[in-house]
């Protein structure tokens, strides 16, 4: 078996590309069931916003349970690394852009 460390020793940056590979695998893989959940409570989301969202809710996620990743690290510094925030803006941008409101009938 291959250890997660060689895995993730591959990396863009500082960031680890196995990281971003699972990230994306699996809100592909989730987004039709979380497409449905929200359904639920009257919010139409796409399939494809989901994957838009991977990395905004991902550093949402790690803020909220206090796992601060390089990631992370790096989006509340606010004394530099403006491309990932403008990144991660960009994506949030996008992601929210195709959300909508299910009227009751």
């Amino acid at each position: 078996m291959i250890p997660i460390e060689f895995l993730r020793q591959f990396r863009f940056g500082e960031y680890a590309i196995f990281d971003f590979v699972v990230a994306f695998i699996g809100i592909y893989l989730l987004a039709p069931l979380f497409s449905k959940l929200f359904k639920k409570i009257r919010l139409d989301i796409p399939k494809k916003n989901w994957l838009f969202l991977t990395l905004p809710l991902g550093i949402f996620t790690h803020l909220l349970v206090g796992n601060i990743t390089p990631m992370t690290r790096d989006f509340v510094d606010i004394g530099g690394h403006y491309i990932l925030k403008i990144v991660i803006i960009i994506l949030l941008f996008f992601g929210l852009k195709g959300i909508k409101v299910i009227k009751k009938k």
